[in-house]
């Protein structure tokens, strides 16, 4: 097979198997401190026995990030070398900042989970879990700036013989796609690290677990759930408006939008015939238009102003429907929970907790499509109008080798990783912790 073809499988799989750890590593860290800081002013046990629990299984997912953060690295210089050398000199900086970020966490994560109990005042225990979520947060930001990077490349020049002068590093760390990719990614990940937690106490209550501890984690999580669903469709938004101006062809790509037109239609569903129009689509007038350029008759550029060369592959679209649905879901399930809660309600019901439990896994499968949708929305580009992905591969036949020794690591990591989380927990529930400490329901 095509080196750049398994090239391309192999990063996909990494960076696939990659963001689920790295998801959890950047938003349970926020949960940690909330719970506890909460527990600490409200003097309830409940919520600091949260954040131990939820840091024990945080570790864990940290682990496994670490080490597949590291696949990453291995394959853009093993698999990209010409990326890397071309990129490697302009985008470096925010690389060398990301690994500070995770040093800076990892210290305080040790120091934190060494000190429980040990300060007089719960207090200062509490603040060396701010550090933990400033590195986990910005170890994302540092990261997502390259990604960021690769869409809509600044910071340099090239020379006529193609040699890149002229290097602004901040620049290109700060280019056009920054704010709000990294709007995106933050809120995403906090959004679906939420669901996660909220979804492990509701699978406990279905279970007939009705201890408080497993309702109050339900009610916390919920509650900073539906802000941060709100919050993540509005990032959406901003994602929507600032691919409209500067990455026209990737919406275009997504919403089937093939002619340039005001009152553009956002498209739901369907599918094309062998003309390329849409057939048995969902269409909500002037939408597209509204999310690209805020006003009805904003216009959106079409796909057919772009060669058929430079075009991203139109199932795309179907990658941008299900981020839809499944942020619309979380919206609607978080308010429905709180809104049960609000009106003195039964929020418990075993229907609404399984649809909780179920929003957990499709938290992850957004955050899935996403990022296939940042990266294949790309193509042919890896740095866009700079450098196809043809030309920034590796030319070597052992490519596949590496597919094959690299897929049984990360299976390995995924078996390894859940039975250690299941064995962690499963003999040791929270209410038999609580009764050791003494606690009362």
């Amino acid at each position: 097979m095509d080196p750049t073809i398994l090239s391309r499988i192999l990063t996909a799989e990494t960076l696939a198997f990659h963001i689920i750890w790295a998801t959890i590593g950047v938003g349970v860290p926020i949960f940690i401190s909330i719970a506890e800081g909460w527990g600490i002013y409200k003097k309830d046990p409940h919520y600091i026995l949260m954040a131990r629990r939820w840091t024990r299984g945080f570790v864990i997912t940290v682990a496994v990030g670490v080490v597949t953060g590291t696949c990453i690295g291995l394959m853009l210089s093993l698999l990209w070398p010409r990326f890397m050398q071309l990129a490697g000199n302009i985008i470096s900086l925010p690389l060398f900042l990301e690994t500070f970020a995770f040093f800076f966490e990892a210290i305080f994560l040790g120091i934190y989970l060494y000190t429980w109990d040990r300060f007089k005042k719960p207090i200062y225990h509490w603040l060396m879990s701010i550090p933990i979520v400033l590195g986990a947060s910005l170890s994302a930001v540092f990261i997502t700036t390259v990604n960021a990077f690769m869409n809509t490349p600044a910071g340099f020049s090239l020379s006529p013989d193609g040699e890149v002068v002229n290097i602004q590093p901040l620049a290109a760390m700060f280019n056009p796609a920054t704010p709000t990719k990294v709007a995106h990614v933050l809120t995403s990940a906090y959004l679906t690290s939420a669901f996660l937690l909220a979804a492990i106490a509701a699978w406990h209550l279905l279970k007939g677990r009705s201890h408080v501890y497993y309702k109050k984690a339900l009610k916390l999580t919920m509650i900073l759930g539906l802000v941060l669903a709100l919050a993540t469709a509005l990032a959406g938004d901003l994602s929507g408006k600032f691919l409209a101006e500067h990455v026209p062809e990737k919406l275009a790509a997504a919403e089937w939008h093939f002619e340039t037109q005001r009152f553009a239609p956002l498209i739901l569903f369907g599918w094309l015939d062998e003309n390329q129009e849409v057939r048995g689509a969902l269409e909500i007038p002037w939408a597209l238009s509204i999310l690209g350029g805020g006003t009805p008759d904003a216009e959106i550029i079409g796909l057919n102003e772009f060669p058929e060369d430079e075009r991203p592959p139109l199932w795309i679209h179907y990658l941008f429907d299900g981020m839809v649905i499944i942020g619309l879901y979380l919206i609607l399930i978080s308010a429905l929970f709180i809104w049960l809660w609000l009106r003195g309600k039964n929020p418990y019901h075993p229907w609404l907790l399984r649809g909780i439990v179920w929003a957990a896994p499709l938290s992850f499968l957004a955050i899935e499509f996403g990022w296939i949708y940042a990266e294949v929305g790309r193509q042919p580009w890896i740095i866009r109008g700079i450098m196809r992905v043809s030309e920034a591969s590796t030319t070597a036949d052992n490519v596949g080798v590496l597919l094959v020794l690299f897929t049984a690591l990360y299976l390995a990591l995924a078996v390894f990783a859940s039975i250690v989380l299941l064995r962690l927990f499963k003999n040791r529930p929270a209410e038999k912790e609580l009764e050791e400490r003494g606690i009362e329901g």
